[in-house]
């Protein structure tokens, strides 16, 4: 069947949605703020109250919340999604959440006869909308192949991590912490920029064509530069996975030079009442 159900449609979670349902999916959708739902809705979206009746019949489940927690609540709380789901149904994780959670979530689903698919995403909003975000797949190959015209369907850029249930989790925290260490750098060469009289349009645009460009940074210096830091992708997200990319290299036992040092600066964000602004405002912290 042609037929998901998404919990979470904020967001990457609305972007997904829409994109499926241009496909001609149907896509049953909850998330705890209506006027998400509603505005789904008027897409031809199914709305639902409560996360069990959003999973009410649907081969495959997709979760989109922000946080370990939040997948428990979605998954095994009073309404969640295992009073109704089928026992043949699969459940797709897409936060960026510790691998140790991703696999012990799933190790509880197994339990129930539930499959899971480790599939965190990247490339924000607008990528998500249009099928072009990251989604890196792990799964046993028989559920992969079983949910493959779901997977395609939702992006044109699905890279199959592997089989063991956690190391798309694991291969999600190693691209963020990178992201968050390229961040921090534009932010600081950025605002080093200022200090030193250059004009900020013209040194990016040399940026961008020279050795220090970076995807993220051009993404968010040129809004940045705009005084733009109305949140597409909250202070909090980088701020959280760069926590737990620190916390994987150390029970792995790697002690990188720059990852810490990341994590430092978007803990001070946070501390700096940022939490609630896009992170293209680390410039505003660093040029202050």
């Amino acid at each position: 069947m042609r037929t998901v159900g998404i919990v979470g449609v904020g967001n990457m979670g609305g972007g997904m949605a829409a994109h499926l349902l241009e496909q001609g999916w149907t896509v049953r959708v909850h998330d705890i703020d209506r006027a998400k739902v509603d505005a789904l809705e008027s897409l031809g979206a199914t709305a639902c109250d409560s996360t069990s009746e959003a999973a009410l019949g649907v081969p495959l489940l997709i979760v989109c919340v922000v946080d370990a927690q939040q997948v428990r609540e979605v998954l095994f709380a009073e309404g969640g999604a295992l009073e109704s789901l089928d026992a043949r149904a699969t459940v797709m994780l897409c936060p960026t959440i510790a691998p140790g959670d991703t696999e012990q979530i799933a190790a509880e689903l197994a339990e129930q006869g539930i499959a899971t698919i480790d599939a965190p995403m990247s490339g924000g909003p607008a990528r998500a909308r249009d099928g072009s975000m990251s989604l890196m797949v792990a799964c046993a190959e028989d559920v992969f192949e079983a949910h493959r015209d779901a997977i395609e369907a939702l992006s044109r850029k699905v890279f199959r991590i592997g089989e063991r249930v956690g190391d798309g989790a694991r291969t999600k925290l190693v691209n963020n912490l990178l992201a968050g260490i390229n961040l921090v750098g534009a932010a600081e060469a950025m605002a080093l920029a200022q200090r030193v009289g250059l004009d900020l349009e013209t040194t990016l645009d040399v940026i961008e064509q020279s050795s220090g460009q970076s995807w993220i940074g051009s993404d968010r210096m040129r809004r940045a530069i705009e005084g733009d830091y109305e949140p597409r992708a909250h202070m909090t997200l980088l701020a959280k996975d760069t926590r737990l990319a620190i916390e994987a290299a150390r029970e792995a036992g790697f002690d990188g030079p720059l990852g810490e040092k990341a994590r430092d600066v978007f803990a001070q964000a946070l501390r700096a009442g940022l939490a609630d602004r896009d992170d293209a405002a680390l410039f505003k912290l660093l040029a202050s």
